[in-house]
């Protein structure tokens, strides 16, 4: 069994982008930009867009955080998107979710510039997608093709399972997997909640990505032998044993599953890791993109 490293890769993807930055910088173009908005407290969105920030700055981006109280109205989010599509200064940006209940999150990602969005959450990029056409893809789907890459693992003709069909993974992932490029060519079976008898498409799997938001979920009897499995999920369990209160876990019961596995991710230290990857590939494409807009333009 060989775990999928995400901080291995997250560390060469992170040097091999300062290393652009610092090409682009000595032609005399200003650094990357990526702005976050971060609307309430949530504590794992705060963590989570504090991560992005650091990651940002360590390629030599330039990055910032805009912190807005949880009242804030879907309007004023809204305007707050305007200034950020028309800041030329600005390559990409994310609005952190969950977002509070009275906002709509599709109309806030779809009020975002689809040059801008790198969390690849508008519908045109969405839409896009599904043609197979180049788009801003979400990032958590594209960090486990980038891994799979990364690992060179083969997924032409292999059958892969994915449990989940949100917009943000399940479904983009599905999409990605039966692409007739690399990192695709596979038979994508999509199972979720009304799925019938899950452990029967799962034991088929040559790979398997639960991204279902269930801890411990996938357990050792759902899978083969030699088996990858790509576990997405991310939960605060309570543990007063552990200093913060508690632990993490993913949708994957690991001592059970690993041991059947030939590679598998880890939580954490796996999946949520090479979602930052993506974000900041995602980045540095905007940036290309409208350097290239720009040279046209001259």
């Amino acid at each position: 069994m060989t775990l999928l490293d995400g901080k291995k890769i997250l560390t060469e993807i992170r040097e091999e982008l300062s290393i652009k930055v610092q090409q682009y910088i000595a032609q005399g173009h200003r650094a990357p930009c990526l702005v976050a908005v971060l609307v309430g407290n949530d504590g794992a969105s705060q963590t989570y867009v504090s991560s992005k920030e650091k990651n940002s700055a360590s390629c030599g981006y330039q990055s910032r955080i805009l912190r807005f109280d949880e009242s804030m109205s879907e309007e004023e989010l809204l305007n707050e998107i305007e200034k950020l599509n028309q800041d030329d200064t600005v390559d990409g940006f994310i609005v952190q979710s969950p977002l509070p209940s009275h906002i709509s999150a599709q109309r806030i990602f779809d009020a975002i510039d689809p040059n801008k969005d790198v969390d690849g959450f508008n519908t045109i990029n969405t839409g896009k997608l599904t043609k197979g056409m180049d788009c801003f893809v979400p990032a958590t789907p594209l960090g486990i093709i980038e891994l799979l890459k990364r690992y060179q693992i083969e997924t032409s003709g292999k059958h892969c399972v994915v449990i989940g069909r949100s917009d943000i993974v399940g479904r983009p992932m599905s999409i990605l997997l039966s692409l007739p490029k690399a990192g695709g060519n596979a038979t994508v079976t999509l199972c979720h909640s009304r799925t019938q008898n899950l452990k029967q498409f799962t034991l088929q799997a040559d790979i398997v990505v639960a991204a279902l938001g269930k801890p411990e979920f996938l357990t050792g009897d759902m899978v083969k032998e030699g088996a990858i499995v790509i576990d997405v999920g991310i939960t605060r369990i309570d543990d007063p044993s552990k200093k913060s209160g508690f632990r993490l876990s993913g949708d994957v019961k690991f001592d059970e599953v690993a041991i059947k596995c030939s590679y598998i991710t880890p939580v954490p230290g796996g999946v949520g890791l090479m979602t930052i990857a993506s974000l900041l590939q995602n980045t540095m494409k905007a940036y290309e993109l409208k350097l290239g807009n720009n040279s046209k333009k001259n």
